[in-house]
């Protein structure tokens, strides 16, 4: 059975840190195994797809050969293409008329143990708004992501895990792509 996935990567390519060039990135995923790759703007998004046993461990695997040729460590998170569906079908910004600009969605690696979760605080940075559902949090940030305490930090010391971001534009072309 053949999976289509994204795989997000953390940190990669941000404010000048951690320069990954996305066609050497690529190739990691082609020489893992993985067929159809391509990847979406410089923030570490790839695309491939790949036989369920090795979309289920390529992610590690890619980590560890991204820090032993570019010596850079970074996590990636996966989401299949049902997954990245399911999570956008259900944004609870969106569903009470919210409008786009503002949102983004973190995925997170691992769903959160419910006593983790009942750490997090829902008035940690006014205006902004948040919803956990299962692996993934929608973000409402009015004054932008810069400007919010709702941090990939703040998010992974509170739930135990990995998390990543994507603004709201990027999920929806993540999508589209794998439509495609």
């Amino acid at each position: 059975m053949s999976a289509s996935c994204v795989a997000f990567l953390r940190g990669i390519n941000v404010g000048g840190k951690n320069i990954l060039p996305m066609k050497a990135l690529a190739q990691l995923f082609v020489d893992a195994g993985c067929r159809d790759v391509s990847t979406h703007i410089q923030s570490g998004n790839v695309l491939y797809s790949a036989k369920s046993a090795l979309a289920a461990k390529a992610p590690v695997a890619i980590a560890k050969e991204i820090e032993a040729r570019f010596g850079i460590r970074t996590q990636l998170v996966v989401r299949s293409k049902e997954e990245l569906d399911e999570a956008i079908a259900q944004n609870p910004f969106l569903k009470a008329g919210r409008e786009e600009k503002p949102l983004s969605l973190v995925f997170l690696r691992d769903t959160p143990a419910e006593d983790a979760v009942k750490q997090l605080d829902p008035h940690r940075s006014p205006p902004d708004e948040f919803v956990l559902r299962g692996r993934d949090i929608y973000l409402y940030q009015p004054n932008g992501i810069a400007n919010s305490k709702l941090t990939n930090a703040y998010f992974d010391s509170k739930l135990s895990t990995v998390s990543t971001g994507r603004n709201w534009r990027t999920v929806l072309k993540l999508q589209e792509l794998m439509s495609l």
